[in-house]
C-alpha cells in the first residue's frame, strides 16, 4: 500500500520555483528519507502534502486522501514536526502537549511523559523559556505522542545535541517497528544512510533520483582519488577498469586511493 504518492506535483510562487513535477511514492512501513540542500524544495513538499498550502498542479494523495479536498483527514491522522517550531509562548510545556493530544481526541499522556523523559524535556517550563533545541522537543513530543501510521518530519533533527538526535531516532525506530510509515527531510546525508530504507534526493525543486538506499548504494561506481604534484582530484568512476588505470597513468600519480563511494559521494555526485 502507498502511504504518499505523488503526481507531476507541482508547486510555484509567481515566478519564484517550489517544486516541479515531484513524482514520489512511499510504501506503507518504509523509513524514507528526503534529501536535498536548503531552498531545494522539501519544505515545500511536506506543507503542499499537508495541504497547509495549495498545489499549482499535479496531484497528490497521502493515507489515501486527496491532499486538496480531504487535507484535514491527512492532519487528524499524521504527526507533523515543522522545520520552524512556534507555540503559544505564555504556555507550559505540558500544555502545549496536552492541547495537542486534545485537538486530535487522543488520550496519550502516558506515552507523552514517557517521551520527554527520554529526551530530558522539563515538562513544567514555559515555551518561552525554552532553547530552539528544547522547542523542537516538544514539537517531536506532539508528533508523536498519539502513535500516528504516517509521520512527517522536516529537518527534524536541527538544534538537538547528537545524544539527543540518537535518542529521537531509536524512538523513530521504535515507531516504525510498530508499523508507522516515517518520512522525513534532512540535508545530512549521514542520518539517512544510517537510518532510512528508502531516498529520495531533491535538487531545485525536482527529484532527481529516488530508490532503497542499499540500491543507491550498489552502483558500481568507484571513489578515485588521485595524488599528483599539482593536487588532489576526486571522482566516481563507472566503466572498464583498463581504462580507468590508463587514465590514473597518464596523470603521473603520486598516490592512488580506489574505495567504495559513501552514499553522500554519490549524492555529491548529482548535484556537481
Amino acid at each position: 500500500m502507498k502511504v504518499l504518492e505523488t503526481k507531476n506535483l507541482t508547486k510555484t510562487y509567481g515566478k519564484a520555483r517550489g517544486i516541479d513535477e515531484l513524482n514520489l511514492s512511499v510504501e506503507q512501513g518504509d523509513f524514507f528519507g528526503f534529501i536535498g540542500p536548503n531552498g531545494a524544495g522539501k519544505s515545500t513538499t511536506i506543507r503542499t502534502l499537508l495541504g497547509l498550502i495549495s498545489p499549482t498542479g499535479g496531484s497528490a494523495k497521502v493515507l489515501g486522501y486527496d491532499i486538496v479536498s480531504d487535507s484535514k483527514k491527512i492532519l487528524q491522522n499524521t504527526g507533523y514536526l515543522p522545520s520552524e517550531i512556534n507555540f503559544y509562548n505564555g504556555m507550559k510545556v505540558k500544555d502545549v502537549i496536552k492541547y495537542s493530544a486534545d485537538l486530535r481526541g487522543a488520550k496519550c499522556a502516558d506515552k507523552a511523559m514517557s517521551l520527554a523523559k527520554r529526551l530530558d524535556l522539563d515538562m513544567n517550563k514555559k515555551v518561552s523559556e525554552l532553547s530552539l533545541g528544547n522547542r523542537k522537543k516538544v514539537g517531536i513530543v506532539c508528533a508523536v505522542q498519539h502513535s500516528p501510521s504516517l509521520l512527517i518530519l522536516d529537518e527534524p533533527t536541527s538544534g538537538l545535541d547528537p545524544l539527543m538526535q540518537r535518542e529521537f531516532f531509536s524512538i523513530l525506530n521504535e515507531e516504525n517497528q510498530r508499523g508507522a510509515t516515517i518520512f522525513f527531510s534532512s540535508h545530512i546525508l549521514m542520518e539517512v544512510q544510517t537510518y532510512c530504507k528508502s531516498a529520495a534526493f531533491i535538487k531545485d525543486g525536482k527529484i532527481i533520483i529516488s530508490d532503497k538506499v542499499e540500491k543507491l548504494e550498489e552502483t558500481g561506481a568507484k571513489k578515485v582519488t588521485v595524488k599528483t604534484s599539482e593536487g588532489t582530484n576526486e571522482y566516481l568512476f563507472k566503466g572498464d577498469i583498463k581504462e580507468l588505470l590508463k587514465d590514473i597513468s597518464s596523470k603521473d600519480p603520486i598516490d592512488v586511493t580506489i574505495t567504495e563511494p559513501s552514499l553522500e559521494d554519490i549524492f555529491m555526485n548529482y548535484y556537481e
